[in-house]
């Protein structure tokens, strides 16, 4: 019954993760449906907007097809009626993301982890199908495979990555104990890919959190800029609002252009340009308020940030070195090179995928090419990374660490040994023995039982 409950409640986490994605955009959606066209508004309509919009939120290419009289009435080329749009706001993909990982946890700690991630990922799985099935917009289109693979592989990412997470360290009994054990017959290299890991994610929040105050540096200094093109956009209140929110959607894809730009490949606004530290090409690009952070032009001075990775590699480098002196496990200079590697290689792996769902097309034309390009930028920044953990991990134990090894050790048996009297203690207590017991390093002032001081001695 245990595990039934664990089953179902992972299923309605899961069908809680989609419902709250598909209510953030239904109640603005709803809103500007009332206020914009009133009575006669088509409300048929509400319901496969908001559920493509879903389904580009996770990574999901729309394939735009505007009509002839659009075309006519906007004075827009008739070349330019199809494209597809696949740079996606990854705001709903990062919520699926963590949600899944919270409920992948949760399932962990009641003892079913396997059974909860995959009850969950079933059921969101069985939720994006049925969006997929009824979510169906005329003008932009979604493969239909994809609609369902994308979301529920994202969930069943989140749902693993919390769950392990959650159950490495305490134990399944089963699979992730085997695991486990296997890693802890390796001697040395035993605790080589669990640091990896634990590095990895040091430097990639690092990095997220350095990639989010050059962004809002960014905001402060070309602010006035982005006022200038919502002016020019001659919007109303109404307006304003609804691309506020689509430029709020797509903030985790500004992070992962900024994180480009900080690694040093930069990204792309079009075929033919180029956004990086070493130059900036732009041409003509869109009148979307938030581009107007795009520096108009750069330094190679500005190359001076790629310090920032190299310095989230150091972090990451620091934090798994000082755990390993925490717990007592200093290790040889090839384990330590390996665990420098592993966090390149994770790191580099992480910005790649990122690198692709915050790029691809634009719009129509020359906007068929936008964001970061995978290769350059997994390259650059495991590169960086690589060397900031390098220099942290492979440098020589200084006298402090050292110290601080031996206090750590000293400690551990100064526990160990003040356990024991106590556990003798308990033991007589537990027996009933009417004769005390003391250590044999303290015998002074012990008298046996009925026996006077001040009497004869033997």
């Amino acid at each position: 019954m245990q595990r039934l409950l664990v089953a179902l409640l992972a299923a309605f986490d899961a069908a809680i993760a989609a419902a709250v994605g598909l209510v953030v955009l239904l109640a603005p959606l709803t809103l500007l449906w009332t206020l914009a066209f009133g009575a006669t508004a088509d409300w048929g309509a509400l319901w496969p907007l908001a559920g493509t919009l879903w389904q580009f939120g996770h990574g999901v290419p729309l394939s735009i097809e505007i009509s002839t009289d659009v075309l006519r009435a906007a004075g827009v080329a008739p070349d330019a009626a199809a494209f597809t749009l696949s740079v996606a706001p990854l705001a709903f993909l990062v919520f699926t993301l963590l949600f899944a990982a919270r409920s992948g946890a949760r399932a962990a700690r009641a003892g079913a982890w396997l059974l909860g991630t995959l009850a969950g990922t079933a059921a969101f799985g069985a939720i994006a199908a049925a969006v997929a099935l009824t979510a169906q917009l005329g003008g932009a289109q979604v493969p239909f495979a994809p609609a369902i693979v994308f979301p529920t592989a994202v969930y069943l990412v989140g749902a693993l990555c919390g769950s392990v997470a959650a159950v490495w360290d305490d134990g399944d009994g089963g699979l992730i104990d085997r695991v486990h054990d296997l890693m802890d017959s390796w001697g040395d290299w035993a605790p080589v890919p669990a640091a990896a890991v634990r590095g990895a994610a040091f430097a990639l929040v690092a990095v997220t959190a350095v990639s989010a105050a050059a962004l809002a540096v960014a905001t402060v200094v070309r602010g006035g800029e982005v006022v200038a093109l919502f002016q020019a956009a001659r919007v109303d209140a109404l307006g304003a609002t609804v691309i506020t929110l689509g430029q709020l959607a797509y903030l985790p894809t500004l992070l992962v252009w900024t994180a480009s730009w900080l690694a040093g490949p930069g990204f792309a606004v079009g075929i033919g340009t180029a956004v990086s530290p070493a130059g900036t090409q732009l041409g003509v690009v869109p009148g979307i308020p938030v581009l107007g952070l795009l520096p108009e032009n750069s330094s190679i001075w500005m190359l001076i940030v790629v310090i920032v990775p190299i310095g989230a590699g150091a972090v990451a480098g620091w934090a798994v070195r000082s755990r390993l002196v925490w717990e007592g496990t200093p290790l040889g200079a090839a384990p330590r090179a390996v665990i420098a590697l592993g966090i390149a290689a994770l790191s580099a792996g992480v910005a790649a995928v990122a690198a692709l769902l915050a790029g691809g097309s634009l719009g129509p034309g020359r906007l068929a090419e936008a964001g970061p390009s995978a290769l350059p930028f997994a390259l650059a920044l495991g590169g960086e990374v690589l060397l900031g953990a390098a220099i942290l991990l492979l440098s020589p134990r200084n006298r402090d660490e050292l110290a601080e090894e031996r206090t750590a050790r000293w400690i551990a048996e100064m526990s160990a040994s003040e356990a024991a009297p106590a556990t003798v203690e308990a033991a007589n207590e537990t027996d009933g023995s009417d004769y005390a017991t003391a250590p044999l390093d303290d015998l002074s002032g012990y008298r046996p039982p009925g026996r006077d001081p001040n009497g004869p001695h033997d």
